[in-house]
């Protein structure tokens, strides 16, 4: 069996869904079939019935190798923690490989901290490095250990490299933990919706982005083996129609009081959050992180590129210009833009291989030269991630970007979303939200033809039982269905949680799925057969009880509770 988590289990759950699907449905159709022709001997009924619940018996027996292994729970969540910290390692070595450019060399950043009025965390100094280059000043990881209670709040202006340098903390912690460390797992803020509790979020986290098994990952947030390091607190509202950050931003604030309400044991839970500094300044200091500290990100030093630049050139002559200026004049207009990680950045990506970086100093404005650099930006990436047989061109690169662009900036319709989550809310491609690029009538359409197309198959059943009812009710499930997918509103997608069955919850929303559907079956009864209307109703009641669709009264309950 495939180990827990990563692209070859989830292709293995795959297969195993759609096969054991398949077989239960053929064993089910084959029994149906030769139960309707005719009078059979009682041991071949048996033997007919007894084929798909045998089937079915052994998916579920297949299924079940996904459960944890019987055991100490506490030794057991040890080693998932283990396994957890060697994909998140993967995953986030990945991310901050393309954020510096594909290269090893980082920019040094340097912090300060702010100061705090009521509850703070306690810090062990004033200020501290990225990396450690001066021994009497502290690099993050140590910064941040050092820390009690260890609640960090990382802010700075745009481009100031607040992600790197929490990916950095997150990489460092990840290379020198012990067993009884937690696994710090950075989630975006932009896709949380506070209602929902910040440990449920990361086990849903955990399942969807790691593929751990939800049993597993509830687990291991129970016993606190995850450290949540939270991107992006400014994302979670839009800003205002002056492109000012907003004070009244109900995401934000009722994130902060989640989290101010997030505990581990009976003291204050570990976390590091991220945000710009004028979105966390426009907050009301009575709602912002308590026990916390809030260090800002300084702007890079003259000496720090020029430091910087000399480590990542492969040719250093030709970066002469460059440094000389910055030496000459370090506070003049090239110095003061290279000052911010994401230009300081840029332009030693773009001219890592070819160009001459002299160009830089040809622009008059920062304006003009956030427009060289960007303009230079996709062909010297499409450059550095060359594909050897089928090659993306910049053009294309730069029209699929423009694309993805247009799209964050539609508004968003995304059912049961609260209040304050509109367009200027949208930061992250949502891989079920992008189906509009295609056109949103032409998809629809081929939504509800192939829907009812699915639908369909019964026809054959009724052709052979010579059965009008059975292929009325086939033809007006289908156009129901069909319609039902051509609908204004596209539901998210949600797994099928068979655990449920197991809790009170469950058990309440399979009864009242099952009555629903014998109130309905017997509307369908007039004129045609019992047997598939009375399957209808229970298909019905079954999905009207499902629980994605009781997910916007929740929200509009949460809303109403937010907004009196």
């Amino acid at each position: 069996m495939p180990s827990i988590g990563g692209r070859s289990y989830r292709r293995w759950r795959m297969w195993l869904a759609i096969g054991g699907g398949l077989l239960v449905a053929a064993s089910a159709a084959y029994a149906a079939v030769q139960l309707t022709h005719g009078p059979l001997e009682s041991a071949d009924t048996a033997g007919l019935i007894g084929l798909p619940i045998g089937v079915a018996a052994l998916v579920a027996a297949l299924a079940d190798l996904r459960h944890p292994p019987a055991g100490d729970l506490a030794s057991l969540a040890r080693g998932w923690a283990a396994t957890l910290a060697e994909q998140v390692k993967q995953d986030q070595q990945r991310q901050w490989r393309q954020l510096i450019g594909d290269d090893t060399q980082r920019i040094n950043l340097s912090f300060v901290l702010r100061t705090v009025p009521g509850r703070a965390a306690t810090t062990p100094a004033e200020a501290g490095h990225m990396l450690q280059e001066i021994p009497t000043v502290l690099d993050v990881a140590a910064y941040y250990r050092r820390m009690s209670p260890r609640r960090l709040v990382i802010t700075g202006e745009p481009g100031s490299g607040k992600t790197v340098l929490a990916l950095e903390l997150m990489l460092a912690l990840l290379e020198e933990r012990t067993d009884e460390d937690p696994v710090p797992v950075r989630l975006s803020l932009a896709e949380w919706d506070p209602v929902i509790p910040l440990p449920e979020q990361i086990a849903r986290h955990l399942v969807d982005v790691y593929d751990w098994p939800a049993q597993m990952a509830d687990e291991l947030v129970s016993q606190h083996r995850v450290l949540p390091v939270l991107d992006g607190l400014d994302e979670m509202d839009p800003t205002t129609p002056g492109g000012s950050p907003s004070p009244v931003a109900p995401r934000a604030l009722a994130a902060l009081e989640a989290l101010n309400a997030y505990q581990s044991g009976r003291a204050a839970g570990p976390l590091i959050l991220t945000c710009r500094t004028r979105h966390y300044q426009a907050l009301d200091t009575g709602v912002r992180l308590i026990d916390a500290a809030w260090v800002d990100i300084e702007p890079v030093t003259t000496a720090a590129a020029r430091a910087y630049l000399r480590q990542r050139a492969r040719d250093p002559e030709r970066w002469r210009p460059v440094l000389h200026a910055l030496e000459a004049d370090p506070t003049g207009l090239l110095a003061t833009a290279l000052s911010t990680p994401w230009r300081l950045s840029l332009a030693a990506t773009i001219y890592a291989r070819d160009g001459d970086p002299a160009d830089l100093l040809r622009h008059a404005t920062a304006g003009d030269l956030d427009e060289h650099l960007l303009a230079r930006l996709v062909p010297a990436a499409a450059a550095l991630h060359p594909r050897p047989h089928h090659p993306y061109s910049a053009g294309d690169v730069h029209l699929w970007l423009a694309r993805l662009a247009a799209h964050l900036r539609a508004p968003s319709p995304t059912p049961g979303a609260p209040d304050g989550a509109g367009p200027g809310a949208r930061s992250d491609l949502v891989l079920h939200q992008l189906w509009p690029l295609a056109g949103a009538r032409r998809v629809r359409t081929a939504d509800a033809v192939l829907t009812a197309l699915a639908v369909l198959p019964p026809l054959a059943l009724a052709w052979d039982r010579s059965s009008k009812g059975l292929a009325t009710m086939s033809v007006v499930a289908a156009v129901v269905a069909g319609c039902h997918a051509a609908r204004a509103t596209v539901d998210p997608p949600a797994r099928v949680h068979w655990g449920r069955l197991r809790t009170k919850a469950g058990c309440r929303d399979l009864a009242y799925g099952i009555v629903l559907g014998l109130a309905f079956a017997p509307v369908f009864m007039l004129g045609f057969d019992p047997l598939p209307c009375l399957a209808f109703g229970l298909t019905l009641g079954l999905g009207a009880a499902h629980p994605r669709h009781r997910t916007r009264a929740v929200h509009g309950r949460a809303a109403a509770r937010s907004n009196p």
